[in-house]
């Protein structure tokens, strides 16, 4: 009879689990925003509704945590935040943050919440470190492996301009330590953008095709009006040189990189 009854609890927690949500989580609540006392699957839809707003006065974004008031989207009993229904006995997300008032039935993504970030992540709590003076979590892989930039994920992305370190988007570490979408670095590289949009140093191995510029530097000598130096700064190691003039690029003297810019012609002796 305790195995019934305990078979039962579970079936009924389980209920409609994966069945509902939004784009942005799949969940069995809705939540009511204390900011507008309005309903909405998750602080996205809330963020994206009211960003769109005609009146100027009406947008602003939902504080997570100031979230009190949820919607069992199973019977639909609005109660105090809590991991499960007080009515129906569903749980209204497999994962539940109290923290963060969060809730999500896909536990694939391996949630877990950093008490120095003070928010969930995903990915798994044993796959990620946080680093403190970049202010967030990033992959073991970069653990002592990065170039540290203060606060570096508090920021915008330098391309699509939404804030990082929130965001429900993938993210990458550059090699400068700049961050940014996952989904913006990859658009920069399909454009042959290898910059860092802040920095403006390069964002990946580039000796390739520094090999190649040389190649196609020395098939093309420059005509004898354009043989003159050129004083150039290096993005990359921020050393300066005096090169020759060629249309193709300009290589630094002290780490061969051709990410540079033209700074003077010098005086003729």
């Amino acid at each position: 009879m305790e195995e019934h009854s305990a078979s039962a609890t579970e079936r009924r927690e389980e209920f409609g689990k994966l069945q509902y949500g939004c784009e942005h989580y799949k969940r069995r609540c809705r939540i009511r925003a204390p900011c507008c006392n309005q309903i909405f699957p998750c602080r996205h839809c809330h963020n994206d509704a009211m960003s769109s707003c005609n009146n100027l006065v009406d947008r602003h974004e939902l504080v997570r945590r100031d979230v009190k008031q949820v919607i069992c989207s199973i019977c639909d009993t609005e109660q105090e935040v809590a991991k499960m229904c007080s009515n129906c006995g569903v749980n209204m997300g497999e994962y539940y943050c109290e923290i963060c008032k969060f809730y999500d039935d896909d536990t694939d993504k391996g949630q877990f919440h950093c008490d120095e970030c003070g928010i969930c992540r995903v990915g798994g709590f044993d796959k990620f470190f946080h680093c403190k003076k970049c202010g967030s979590c990033y992959s073991l892989s970069l653990q002592n492996n990065h170039s540290c930039v203060e606060n570096s994920m508090k920021s915008s992305c330098p391309v699509c301009f939404e804030y990082l370190f929130d965001s429900i988007k993938g993210s990458v570490i550059l090699k400068c330590g700049h961050a940014m979408h996952m989904e913006c670095y990859t658009e920069m590289r399909t454009q042959s953008q290898y910059r860092c949009p802040i920095c403006l140093k390069t964002i990946s191995n580039m000796s390739q095709n520094w090999e190649h510029l040389d190649q196609e530097i020395e098939a093309v000598p420059m005509p004898e009006e354009y043989k003159f130096e050129v004083l150039i700064l290096c993005n990359d190691c921020a050393s300066t040189s005096s090169v020759s003039f060629h249309i193709f690029g300009h290589k630094c003297r002290h780490c061969s990189s051709y990410n540079t810019r033209r700074i003077s012609t010098p005086e003729p002796q």
